[in-house]
Order: structure tokens, then sequence, then C-alpha cells
């Protein structure tokens, strides 16, 4: 698992794998306002999307994040 975090956007993802491959995420579903869970085509979950990460997250997940 591994975090991403881009400051211009305010954006966390949160890779459940390693990577996930071009045209991998078949699906994404909103969970709660500016929260995504992208899917592949089998419905297993990849990755999680947070936006808005640095009024929902703790600010040492976004410290610790890659940033991108």
């Amino acid at each position: 698992m591994r975090f991403t975090y881009d400051k211009e956007a305010d954006a966390v993802y949160i890779y459940l794998g390693d990577f996930i491959e071009g045209g991998g995420v078949k699906e994404t579903r909103e969970l709660k306002e500016n929260i995504f869970l992208d899917l592949d085509e089998n419905g297993k979950l990849l990755g999680i999307e947070i936006l808005d990460a640095s009024k929902i997250l703790n600010k040492e997940l976004l410290v610790k994040a890659e940033v991108v």
C-alpha cells in the first residue's frame, strides 16, 4: 500500500497495491462527498481518492505521503 499527495489539487490517493495499470480502473464510485473508490472489472477495490485531503485527513499522514 502506498499514499500519494498532490498539494496543488489537495488530493490523496491510496493505492491498495503498488501500481494500477493504465485502463485498470473500470469504475469509480463516490463513497461520500470527496471520497471515491476505484474498482477493477471484477469489482475489486484498487484505490481510494480523497479530495480536500488537508481538511479531512490527519496532517501527519499528509507529511508521510509521497508528493506527486
